[in-house]
C-alpha cells in the first residue's frame, strides 16, 4: 500500500513532468549522468547521525569542514556555512547576529517572510525601503542605493541593511552601489541571494553573458544562497557566505547552532557536497549548457507573435517571465494550459508566469516549453485592442503603529482600519503585503479576498478565514 504523499510523488515522477520550478536539479538525471547513482540508490542507508568520522555541523573539523572549504573557493568567501533549514535559517541568524535587540534594521519591503520573522524574534524595529515597481509588467523591481542612503541618514541607529537580489522574478538590485552606501555609514549589508546561487558560476564560466554580478563579488558582508533553488542540491539545503571581516563569526555561529536542527540531514549535506564537486569539476560544461539553452529559448520565443518575455538589463535571465495577455490569457490560465502539457511552473503573478530554470534542465525541456507556447498561440487569437490589466502584486505604504502584544481573531470583512497582529503573505512569492503593526485598509482586504477567490494561498488567515489583529 502507498501512503498519500508517497503515492502522489511516485505518480508525479512517473508521468515524466517538465520542471520549471525549484529545485534546480530537476530530478535524478544530473546525479546519475555524472557518477552519483550509487548515492541515490543507497540514500536511506546514508541517513545517519554524528557517528565517528561523520564530523559535526556545529563544530566542523572533518568532512563537513572540507565541503565548507569548497564553497569558500566557489564563492570567494572568507567563511561558508552549510544550512539544512533552508536559506530562511541563514537569514534569521544573519539578522540576529548583526542587529541588537531594540535596534533598527533597514529592510527592503519585498523581503521574504523569514526576514520579518527574524525581526519579531529579535525585538528589532524595521525601517522599510520600498522597491521600484516595473510598470510594464506590474511586478516589484530593484531596490535603489539612493533609497537605502536616505533611510540610513534618517536612521543612524540602524545596525544593518538587508536586500533581496535577485528577487523572485530575477530582477537584481545594484548591490555594489548599495554596499558602498552601507559601508560609508559603517553598517552591515546582508544580501538575500536565495534566488541567485548560480550567479557566481555564470560569472566564472560565461563572462557574465549578460547576467548580473553576484553579491559576493559586489561588496556584501553576508550572502545567503538557496543552493537547492537553481543548482543541484536537495530541497532545504543552502549556504551562508561571510565575505568581509566586519562579521563576528562567533556570534553568527552561536545563532546558527541555536536555530538549526540538532539532527542535520546527512543526505542533504551530501547533496551540497555533490553540488560543490559538480561545479568544481564540471561547472564549465554544465553552466555553459545552461546559458546556451537560455539564449536559445529567448531567441526562439521572440518569434512567437504576441508573446512577451521580460528581458531587462538587470534581469537574471534564468527566470523566464512569460506574458500571453495579448491572447486574452492571464497567468492562471496559462499555468493551467501548460500543466495540461505536463509542464509545471514556479510562480504566477497577474498576467505573468515565471518559469524557474535550473542546472538540471536540458534542451528538451526548453523545446517542450517552446512548442507548448507556440501551440497555445496558434489556438488563440490576438486581441486587436489593449487587453484589460489583471490584478497583480500589491505593494503600498501602510500606516504603522506598535506591534500588538495581544491579539484577537476577527472576520476579514471587519479588519479594515485595524492593526495587523500577523503577517499576511500571498505564497508564492512569500512577500508579506501586511506586517504586524501595519494598519490594514480596504485595498488590502479586497486584494486578499481576490487571491483566496482565485484559490491562491494567503498565509496568515486561519482555517476559518479570520485574521489576527490588535484588540
Amino acid at each position: 500500500m502507498n501512503t498519500a504523499i508517497e503515492k502522489f510523488l511516485i505518480e508525479h515522477a512517473a508521468s515524466k513532468p517538465v520542471s520549471f520550478h525549484m529545485p534546480g536539479h530537476k530530478g535524478s538525471r544530473i546525479y546519475r549522468e555524472n557518477g552519483y547513482a550509487e548515492f541515490l540508490d543507497m540514500i536511506m542507508d546514508c541517513d545517519i547521525t554524528e557517528i565517528p568520522g561523520a564530523d559535526n555541523l556545529f563544530q566542523a573539523e572533518g568532512i563537513i569542514a572540507e565541503t565548507m572549504k569548497k564553497y569558500e573557493h566557489l564563492y570567494g568567501a572568507k567563511k561558508s556555512y552549510l544550512l539544512v533549514n533552508g536559506s530562511s535559517v541563514g537569514l534569521i541568524a544573519a539578522i540576529l547576529s548583526t542587529v541588537k535587540p531594540g535596534r533598527k534594521i533597514i529592510v527592503a519591503r519585498n523581503c521574504h517572510k523569514s526576514i520579518f520573522n527574524a525581526i519579531a524574534l529579535g525585538s528589532i524595529e524595521p525601517v522599510y525601503v520600498y522597491p521600484d515597481i516595473d510598470r510594464e509588467y506590474g511586478i516589484l523591481g530593484e531596490v535603489t542605493a539612493e533609497s537605502i542612503r536616505k533611510q540610513l541618514e534618517e536612521n543612524p541607529e540602524a545596525d544593518a541593511v538587508i536586500v533581496p537580489s535577485p528577487n523572485y522574478y530575477g530582477i537584481c538590485s545594484d548591490i555594489e552601489a548599495i554596499a558602498k552606501v552601507v559601508h560609508r555609514h559603517g553598517k552591515i549589508l546582508i544580501t538575500d541571494q536565495a534566488h541567485g546561487a548560480h550567479l557566481s558560476s555564470f560569472a566564472k564560466h560565461c563572462g557574465q553573458r549578460g547576467f548580473p554580478k553576484c553579491a559576493e563579488q559586489s561588496g556584501a558582508d553576508i550572502v545567503i544562497n538557496s543552493i537547492h533553488k537553481t543548482l543541484a542540491s536537495f530541497t532545504q539545503s543552502a549556504v551562508l557566505n561571510v565575505c568581509t571581516d566586519s562579521v563576528e563569526l562567533n556570534v553568527l555561529e552561536d545563532k546558527l547552532q541555536s536555530l538549526e536542527s540538532s539532527s542535520p540531514s546527512y543526505p542533504m549535506m551530501a547533496s551540497l557536497d555533490i553540488n560543490a564537486e559538480l561545479l568544481e569539476e564540471k561547472g564549465e560544461e554544465l553552466i555553459n549548457r545552461w546559458a546556451e539553452n537560455i539564449d536559445w529559448f529567448y531567441q526562439k520565443a521572440a518569434g512567437i507573435d504576441g508573446l512577451r518575455i521580460m528581458n531587462t538589463e538587470k534581469l537574471d535571465r534564468t527566470k523566464i517571465n512569460i506574458d500571453m495577455s495579448a491572447y486574452g490569457i492571464d497567468g492562471n490560465q496559462l499555468e493551467e494550459q501548460l500543466m495540461e502539457k505536463n509542464i509545471f511552473v514556479e510562480l504566477i503573478t497577474g498576467n505573468i508566469v515565471m518559469c524557474m530554470t535550473g542546472i538540471g534542465n536540458v534542451r528538451a525541456d526548453y523545446e517542450k516549453l517552446l512548442d507548448a507556447l507556440k501551440e497555445i498561440a496558434e489556438k488563440n487569437s490576438l486581441f486587436e485592442t489593449e487587453v484589460p490589466e489583471h490584478p497583480e502584486v500589491l505593494v503600498k505604504i501602510l500606516d504603522r503603529q506598535k506591534i500588538p502584544t495581544e491579539k484577537i481573531y476577527i472576520e476579514l470583512d471587519q479588519a479594515a482600519g485595524r492593526v495587523s497582529a500577523a503577517q499576511l503573505i500571498p505564497y508564492p512569492p512569500g512577500i508579506p503585503i501586511a506586517c504586524p503593526g501595519e494598519v490594514l485598509d480596504e485595498e488590502i482586504i479586497t486584494y486578499v479576498k481576490a487571491r483566496r477567490a482565485a484559490k491562491e494561498k494567503v498565509i496568515g488567515l486561519g482555517e476559518d478565514g479570520k485574521i489576527a489583529v490588535g484588540p
